[in-house]
């Protein structure tokens, strides 16, 4: 599933291509398991609608619109909700573009261009909002130590496991939580409640790094992921544990080993990390 340098990485490119534009038709598959709001609800509030900015919260890709206004009123903001699931794609596409296998909507814009949703599985799902979207947890590039340190306050749950839970931190998954421990030193088992300050603080520091180094090559392909003009990422190639194991760590060269975490793979070195 596409985690948050993935999902940052297709929101500022689709920003980059269509933000300013305006939809001036919306075409939808009604597959079921799509649509969190009705094809119909998500048609009447895109249509005509500008597209003011494209940003991420957590996992999700929110675009804010304003939608025209009615007779005597002002124009009025609302939001187009998309989570790419496990295998979703956003595209943004020409018309001449052969439309891929498993598009289940596809928003035309007034400068030609089309916004497509792709997604194979329909794990993916798209709503609309009129209140701003805040997400289920803490935003972890921007979040202060202090507050950092006071989420994992006495938890008995192992600290991967911590990290994977969204009502906490919102956008950290897999990939990223089993990197960020590697270059914080600290093994996944370990209880959150007992990591001390200093350990905190690190783990931190790892993830903002961690995260911050993935989005600047684009996020990790190691599925299905590309971003808006369907190009894969590179960050899997720097990867120090992930899906890695047997292999050496590429500092001590110790076998990277696979453990099992709240039914998640983890993968950490047991001589880097304690």
């Amino acid at each position: 599933m596409p985690e948050l340098p993935e999902v940052e990485t297709v929101a500022n490119g689709v920003h980059e291509r269509v933000h300013g534009d305006t939809i001036r038709s919306v075409w939808t598959s009604n597959k079921p398991q799509t649509f969190k709001s009705s094809p119909d609800e998500i048609i009447e509030v895109l249509t005509d609608s500008r597209i003011d900015r494209v940003h991420r919260v957590g996992k999700t890709i929110v675009v804010d619109l304003t939608r025209p206004a009615a007779a005597g009123s002002p124009a009025k903001p609302a939001q187009f909700l998309v989570h790419l699931g496990m295998t979703g794609r956003l595209l943004v596409s020409t018309p001449d573009t052969p439309v891929p296998p498993h598009t289940h909507a596809i928003l035309t814009l007034t400068s030609g261009r089309e916004l497509r949703f792709v997604d194979a599985r329909r794990f993916g799902r798209l709503s609309v909002a009129n209140e701003t979207y805040a997400g289920p947890g803490k935003e972890p590039l921007t979040i202060p130590l202090e507050d950092f340190i006071a989420l994992f306050r006495n938890r008995k749950t192992p600290i991967k496991a911590a990290l994977l839970n969204q009502s906490l931190l919102h956008g950290v998954g897999n990939i990223y939580a089993d990197e960020a421990l590697f270059h914080a030193g600290i093994r996944p088992l370990r209880q959150a409640g007992r990591l001390t300050r200093a350990e905190l603080t690190r783990l931190r520091e790892a993830l903002i790094k961690v995260l911050t180094h993935a989005i600047k090559l684009g996020g990790s392909s190691v599925s299905d992921y590309v971003d808006a003009d369907g190009v894969a990422g590179f960050f899997q190639l720097h990867h120090h544990v992930y899906s890695r194991t047997g292999q050496p760590c590429r500092i001590c060269k110790t076998p990277i080993k696979r453990v099992v975490v709240g039914g998640r793979s983890t993968h950490f070195c047991p001589t880097c990390q304690r």
